[in-house]
């Protein structure tokens, strides 16, 4: 039996794929009472994705994550950063460290401004062979429709990435390695803050000639970034390797389907955070992702315009056109 921990679009997509396989079955930790009725009964999440049916007889709904981690030795991760410290806390220690935990979460955790392998080893001591991570340019939305999809299995451990692969390749999911676990989450944390910027100028009017600009700027900066962080990996401009990487971030910024894009995309109508966080419903983890960054980018003094920008906008009140003041303020300096 597989473990999920989470409820939410992208959790109940990833059920989807695990029960492609015939035999396979889930063991889901699902928080909200009303979701675990629905399932039980109907066989759908009645809050997200409620056009994808699950068969209830293969999967054992729980209401407490110890009763997965108990039973489990793969657990998908599949909680937003902002509540994963609340949830593991559930979690006794001893048992999660004998566990594989596969991360398809995409942030840094907030009480740590920490990817979340990071965290994982250093406030549960997870050894580095047991984790992985799950990524690409994945919309939730077009798994459930069976749309043709690219995804990246992460780790160190060569057997557990197998182990990912056969749990989750099917028809319309292509799935391949890798070994750049850090790399890959740096990238897809730095994606939604930029996807946040893509939305604002979206909101404020701006086309697809500004858009360009703002990927092409956003690209240079994860660069930056990842060069810094991992000093040793050029692995971000290996072709075969773009699509976990400038991939996601494409997808992202232009998708309609992108909750970050959206997000932004209010803020830049004049929305303040506050009630686009409410009107959403979902979990937007480029608003938490760009404070966690502004530390992290402090402490490397790392120069980040765009993602230093959407931080001014989302936290210290700045107005959205300090975006493109941003990235003239670059250009000038490149030219």
């Amino acid at each position: 039996m597989i473990g999920l921990l989470g409820s939410g679009s992208w959790a109940t997509a990833i059920v989807k794929l695990l029960l492609e396989q015939p035999s396979a079955r889930v063991c889901w930790y699902v928080r909200e009472p009303e979701i675990r009725k629905s399932l039980a009964q109907h066989g759908h999440n009645n809050r997200y994705l409620g056009e994808v049916t699950i068969d209830p007889s293969r999967i054992e709904i729980c209401s407490h994550p110890q009763q997965v981690v108990d039973q489990c030795e793969t657990i998908y991760l599949v909680i937003p950063t902002a509540f994963l410290h609340s949830a593991l806390q559930l979690v006794d220690p001893a048992t999660l460290r004998q566990r594989n935990l596969v991360s398809a979460i995409k942030g840094f955790v907030p009480e740590a401004d920490m990817i979340v392998t990071d965290y994982l080893q250093q406030f549960y001591q997870i050894p580095d062979d047991r984790l992985a991570i799950v990524s690409g340019p994945t919309h939730a939305e077009e798994v459930a429709r069976e749309r043709l999809t690219f995804i990246t299995a992460a780790s160190t451990n060569p057997r557990l990435s197998d182990e990912i692969i056969q749990q989750l390749h099917c028809r319309y999911i292509n799935i391949t390695s890798s070994t750049d676990i850090r790399g890959i989450q740096y990238a897809t944390a730095l994606k939604n803050i930029y996807a946040v910027a893509a939305g604002i100028c979206k909101g404020m009017g701006s086309g697809d000639n500004l858009m360009a600009v703002l990927v092409s700027y956003a690209i240079a900066e994860m660069r930056s970034f990842l060069r810094t962080m991992q000093p040793d990996t050029n692995i971000i401009i290996s072709p075969e390797n773009l699509p976990p990487y400038v991939g996601d971030l494409l997808v992202t910024c232009y998708s309609q389907l992108s909750r970050n894009r959206t997000f932004g995309a209010m803020i830049g109508r004049g929305y303040t955070v506050k009630s686009a966080q409410l009107e959403m419903h979902m979990i937007a983890e480029g608003y938490y992702a760009a404070k966690s960054l502004e530390k992290v980018r402090k402490a490397k003094h790392i120069e980040m315009p765009i993602a230093q920008a959407v931080y001014m906008v989302l936290y210290e009140n700045a107005r959205p056109d300090v975006i493109l003041r941003a990235w003239q303020i670059r250009t000038s300096n490149n030219n």
